[in-house]
């Protein structure tokens, strides 16, 4: 069952002096670590009662689901997506979000981007990359990476502000360290290209409930928890 609202106010204090610690750790300012909320499947309530402890920043993975929640809650937060979109959802993606996670091929960023030029906005995108290879996973490959990014530069209502990553699951999050750390090598050299909307400052997603520390220790700027938030979903 979800956490009680009464919860949710101590797991939020107790996840953000975890990320200070962790920046802390690896010489960073905690300020560049943002926390996503991961609110799929959690009821609105819920995502109002953390709204109300100053969390603003939740993530979603179903469009519909989404869609619906996002009407619903006339609050001051910021939306991100970050699961699977069909390019026939593209609209949505692109009206509804500030930030898109998960673009991973051409086809799909063609169509935020005349979604978001027809909606009169510029949405703010990370490429998806797949560093595990997974076959399972989505997000493009590490050598197909450069090619999306190339092509992406072309749209103009698209930003590219960076890339997300989802690694394999393991009980020991030392073991996923090195597939964080390779995103942000790839992070960059794709800076040092000039494929992000900037150079000196690009964001990495990556780290879940169980691994966010290790993620933020290998350069994570947006870290997407829910568990450790809201309890386990229905």
């Amino acid at each position: 069952m979800p956490y009680p609202m009464s919860a949710i106010k101590e797991n939020l204090e107790k996840i953000r002096a975890r990320i200070e610690a962790a920046a802390l750790r690896a010489g960073r300012d905690s300020q560049s670590v943002k926390l996503i909320a991961v609110s799929k499947k959690i009821d609105s309530q819920l995502i109002e009662e953390a709204i109300a402890c100053g969390q603003t920043l939740f993530g979603e993975n179903y469009m519909q689901e989404a869609k619906e929640k996002i009407n619903l809650l006339h609050t001051p937060a910021q939306w991100h997506f970050i699961g699977h979109i069909q390019s026939k959802k593209a609209k949505d993606a692109a009206t509804l979000f500030d930030l898109v996670h998960t673009v991973d091929r051409v086809k799909l960023a063609t169509a935020l981007d005349k979604h978001a030029g027809l909606a009169g906005k510029t949405l703010s995108v990370l490429v998806q990359i797949n560093v595990s290879g997974e076959t399972q996973k989505e997000g493009v490959a590490q050598e197909n990476a450069e090619e999306l990014l190339a092509a992406m530069g072309e749209l103009p209502n698209l930003k590219v502000k960076g890339l997300m990553t989802m690694p394999p699951f393991m009980d020991n999050p030392e073991e996923v360290r090195p597939f964080f750390r390779t995103l942000r090598l790839l992070g960059e050299h794709f800076a040092a290209k000039g494929y992000f909307d900037r150079r000196d400052a690009f964001e990495l997603s990556m780290g879940m409930s169980g691994d966010f520390e290790v993620a933020i220790e290998e350069g994570a700027t947006l870290v997407r928890v829910g568990t450790a938030i809201f309890g386990p979903r229905l």
